[in-house]
């Protein structure tokens, strides 16, 4: 099992928000980056909203980064740590121009860039954007292909429906071979169909109970049967806190290791379901220094059990 954390105050979520993450300044961000390199997580993962419509924004926030500009910051405070758009809205995205910045980021990082994409939900989005809604998923596929193409062929060509060009030269090329890892999010049958053919599988609203019976129709998909490449499925593992839960704060803050076989109990669960990387349940923070003791509380109760 692996481990994928973020950088809070990054996006602000209207439900998760407080004071202190709207507080953060850069060195505070730099610090959370290094701190969660420094002790063995696997991953951050940087989500992205372009604009919010105002309907939702009061459900999702307005506060949300550009997942490539966060990517690049966290990269270069940290060494070993990967990098991850999760979840990109890759229609968004002109996907020549989107595969030079993965490209060129993999080669400054050192090859620690996933990319991690869904088609999208906000309507209202794509049509500020001037993106055709109703065409998000064929597009997403098209320019999958159009980036897979720039990274792994000397002399690219392509001829599709929305994307046409050829006699172009493309470099840097990623430094990663076939190219960066793919995973694809959502939980509709296309995205689990388009997952198949990548890397990885980022559930979307699909509980562990349901997730069985989703993997063993990607796995039954001639497009999976074919592949070559390991395939990863990332779910967060869910647990209580406080009275009732599992990883827990004590009166006076410091954070309790009484709660971490819990911990390891729901990430075994999802392990033996076949999940392959977790995001890290941990006390909620308070503070910067508390969010800091809880990546540390983590890396030293949780993850030796899986490594």
């Amino acid at each position: 099992m692996r481990f994928m954390t973020s950088l809070p105050g990054t996006t602000r979520y209207p439900p998760m928000e407080d004071d202190w993450r709207a507080s953060l300044r850069p060195e505070d961000f730099q610090l959370m980056a290094r701190t969660a390199d420094e002790l063995g997580f696997d991953s951050i993962a940087f989500s992205e909203h372009v604009v919010v419509p105002d309907a939702m924004a009061q459900f999702m926030g307005s506060f949300w980064p550009h997942a490539m500009t966060a990517m690049a910051f966290a990269a270069g405070a940290t060494s070993r740590i990967v990098v991850d758009s999760s979840i990109m809205v890759l229609p968004y995205h002109n996907p020549l121009v989107l595969a030079k910045a993965v490209s060129t980021l993999d080669l400054l990082s050192g090859g620690r860039v996933r990319i991690s994409v869904g088609v999208g939900h906000a309507e209202a989005e794509f049509e500020a954007l001037g993106v055709p809604f109703h065409e998000r998923g064929r597009l997403a596929d098209e320019y999958l292909d159009v980036m897979i193409e720039l990274w792994t062929n000397p002399e690219p060509e392509f001829h599709g429906r929305y994307v046409e060009f050829k006699d172009m030269a493309f470099a840097p090329r990623p430094v990663q071979t076939p190219h960066p890892p793919i995973w694809i999010g959502g939980n509709s049958e296309a995205a689990m169909r388009r997952a198949a053919r990548h890397d990885g599988w980022f559930p979307w609203m699909v509980t562990a109970e349901q997730l069985p019976e989703r993997l063993e129709f990607i796995r039954s998909l001639p497009e999976f049967e074919s592949r070559t490449r390991p395939f990863d499925v990332q779910m967060p593992a869910t647990i209580s806190h406080g009275e009732r839960g599992s990883s827990v704060s004590d009166r006076g803050g410091q954070l309790a290791s009484t709660g971490a076989q819990a911990v390891i109990d729901a990430i075994s669960e999802l392990q033996q379901i076949g999940v392959t990387w977790t995001s890290s349940p941990m006390p909620p923070a308070t503070s910067l220094q508390s969010h800091l003791e809880g990546l540390h509380w983590f890396a030293e109760e949780v993850m030796p059990a899986f490594r």
